[in-house]
This record gives structure tokens, sequence and C-alpha cells, in this order.
């Protein structure tokens, strides 16, 4: 038996961490290259090739993480993975089209010539924006149990409007890292502008998840929770607040300094609104409806499949951290000489 030390009980926990983990770390990674996709439309020509050579060594394999993230839920959670895609399969397929539109965009305004070069832009950007959309709509959707009542897919409809938010700012703090002068000035404000819509999606999330669940309500508003679980909202407002008085100050400036901040910052808000997600989810797949241990596989088939998740996570790691490593620093001009 593969890794007899750990106990039975324990696994569907770790296959829900590793999935959640998976997941996050899409959000993060890909998350910035959908932004920039979806940024470029208000960009100039000028600027659109820079900000395509920010993200050039890094989008492909930043979708290795969704992969990895709904390849745990299949094996690991087959039982939830048939309800959730089954009910999202409409919302899934326009992700897809999103994801192969932004691929084959980004590859064929390589050799386009100049006057098929707007059309192949306006492509990769309406597929970021799909992406995007989808994205935000299957969290809404999933949070409301997978409702078809007009309040839940308005609901679902405003969460994925918030994602392009979330995710335009994420990628405007990539390029106020990555790049200078004119176009830095533009993701700065272009980061003022996502950020509050940012905030009221998570907001909306914070107060829809308790009135969807009375076990949510509870698990937040009794006591102590209340008090152990307070510093969350108050810590997610901050840093809104932070990043707001910090692009500000960028914007009068006459140094460029701490352009690793609204970065720094934005990941800590997405981290903060994932992990109250996580908290208030636990323990159950899908809402007050299936639990993770009710809905995982066999032990033995899950310490097999744990085998060769630790064999290939670090590998993935290692190559995503390298990757960063080594293009680190900021984006020289786009070129295929």
């Amino acid at each position: 038996m593969m890794l007899p030390w750990i106990p039975d009980e324990a696994l569907p926990l770790i296959f829900a961490g590793l999935m959640g983990l998976s997941l996050l770390l899409y959000g993060l990674l890909d998350g910035l290259d959908l932004g920039v996709g979806v940024l470029m439309r208000r960009a100039s020509p000028e600027h659109r090739d820079l900000m395509i050579s920010s993200i050039g060594p890094f989008w492909d394999a930043n979708e290795t993480w969704l992969v990895l993230g709904i390849g745990l839920l299949l094996v690991a959670f087959p039982m939830a993975h048939g309800i959730i895609l089954g009910a999202l399969y409409i919302p899934v397929a326009f992700l897809l089209v999103g994801l192969i539109l932004r691929g084959v965009a980004f590859d064929f305004r390589v050799k386009a010539q100049d006057n098929r070069r707007p059309l192949w832009n306006a492509l990769f950007y309406l597929g970021s924006l799909m992406a995007c959309l989808t994205q935000g709509y299957m969290l809404g959707n999933y949070l409301m149990s997978f409702a078809t009542d007009w309040v839940s897919i308005l609901f679902s409809l405003f969460i994925g409007l918030c994602f392009v938010a979330g995710y335009s700012l994420l990628g405007a703090a990539w390029l106020i890292m990555k790049t200078e002068g004119d176009l830095r000035i533009q993701a700065v404000r272009w980061a003022r502008g996502t950020l509050w819509l940012t905030a009221a999606g998570i907001a909306a999330i914070s107060l829809a998840t308790p009135l969807v669940s009375e076990r949510m309500a509870e698990r937040w508003f009794s006591l102590p929770n209340l008090f152990f679980l307070l510093p969350v909202p108050v810590i997610t407002a901050a840093i809104v607040l932070l990043l707001d008085r910090v692009l500000a100050g960028m914007l009068t400036a006459t140094k460029e300094q701490h352009n690793w901040v609204p970065f720094a910052g934005t990941i800590s808000l997405f981290m903060m609104a994932s992990g109250g997600i996580a908290y208030s989810l636990y323990p159950y797949v899908l809402i007050d409806q299936m639990t993770f241990a009710e809905a995982a596989t066999a032990p033995d088939s899950l310490r097999f499949i744990l085998f060769g998740v630790m064999i290939v996570l670090p590998i993935i790691l290692f190559y995503t951290a390298y990757s960063y490593r080594v293009f680190w620093g900021k984006t020289r001009t786009l070129s295929y000489e």
C-alpha cells in the first residue's frame, strides 16, 4: 500500500487543499495574463507589443494549474466533478472557447501582416474577456448552488464582471512592475479604475454566502467565531485602502519606486478572498449537500494518485518559480527576429 502512514480520513482533506492551491495559483498566475489581455483593448498600438512581451514567457505554462486543479477534482472527487461540470457545462464551453481564441490569437498575431494584426489583437482581447467572465460566472453560480432563478443569474453575471475587474487589476499591477514610462503610468490608472469593482465583488460574495447557507452564517457570525474571524474583512478592507493610496501616490510621484507594492497587495487581496471562501465552504465540496469525504474516491485510489501528485507538483512548482526568476525585471521591446 502506498503512503500507508496517511490516515484514510485525512486523504480527502489533502486533496481538497491541493485542488484549492492549484486553482488559487491558476487565478493568480493566469489571471495576470488574462488581465493584460483585457487591458490591451484600451492600450495604444505602440504599447500592445510590450504588454504581450511582458506575459510571453509565462502565459501558456500558467494554464497548467487549471488542468491540475480540474484534474484533481475529476480523479479525487468524481461524484462532485460530474455534478459541478454538468451544471456548468455551458459556461465551461465558453471558457474553453475563450482560452482557445486567446491561444490562437497570441500565436497568429506574431506572423500577421500589419493590416491583419488589429484583428488578432481583438480576438486576443475577446478570448481573455470570455475567460474572465465565465470564471466569475461559474464561481457565482456555484455559490448560489447552481440555481437558475433571475436573482442567482444576475448575481453570477455581476461576479463575472468583478472577475474581469479583478484580473484587470492583477494585470495592471503586473505591468506597473514590468514596464516603464507612459505604459507604467497608464497601468497605474487602469489599476485604480478596477480596484473598487474588484472590492465590490469580494464584498458581494461575502454578503451572499451567509444568505445562501445558514451553516455559513452560523460559522461566521456565531460567538466566539465572529471575534476570531473579524480580522479577515478588516485586513481585506485595509489592503484595498492601502492599494488606493499607493496607486494615487504613483500618479504624482517624480520617481518610479515601490513598483512591486501594487502587485504584492493585489495578490494579498486575492489570497484573503480565497481564504474566506475556503473557510466558508469547508467541509463541503457542494454547499450543504456533499462533503469532500462523501465525494472522494476510494482511499487506496487516493493514495495512488497522491503518490503521483507528490512527483509532479514539485516539478511544476520548480519550473514556475524558475521561469519567473529567469524572466524577472523590466520587459524589453518585443522582437521576433
